[in-house]
């Protein structure tokens, strides 16, 4: 699970993974199983539009917006359970939601920067 940053901003908002083969990026978060954090990702990118069969290898869009909202859920502890073959377990405690609070941040100054600033998978 990776979160990439790049100075370009795809056609659209999920599964533009061949519009950017040559584009320059650089990576701004990853995580090793935190299938919780996938889950949300997962519903995001289908509330973009985003239609592939198992979210694998399927890239989505990270606006202020969704930063915040995820922002709120990892406080809130409200992401989804979601579990899935070779997904192990979310840890679900203070040390994992102060990781991803910390990329919520990361990502802000990206966007900030003039970034764009999306998530990724490969399972």
């Amino acid at each position: 699970m990776f979160a990439y940053k790049m100075k370009y901003n795809p056609s659209k908002e999920v599964d533009f993974q061949e519009e950017i083969q040559d584009v320059e990026t650089e990576e701004v978060h990853y995580w090793r199983k935190h299938p919780n954090l996938h889950g949300w990702m997962e519903n995001l990118y289908r509330s973009k539009g985003g239609e592939g069969e198992q979210f694998n290898c399927d890239p989505v869009v990270l606006r202020e917006d969704d930063l915040h909202q995820l922002a709120a859920c990892i406080i809130d502890n409200e992401l989804p359970h979601t579990s899935g073959f070779f997904f192990g377990e979310s840890y679900d405690n203070e040390e994992e939601r102060e990781d991803d609070l910390q990329f919520v941040k990361d990502s802000l100054k990206a966007i900030e920067e003039g970034y764009t600033v999306y998530y990724d998978s490969w399972w």
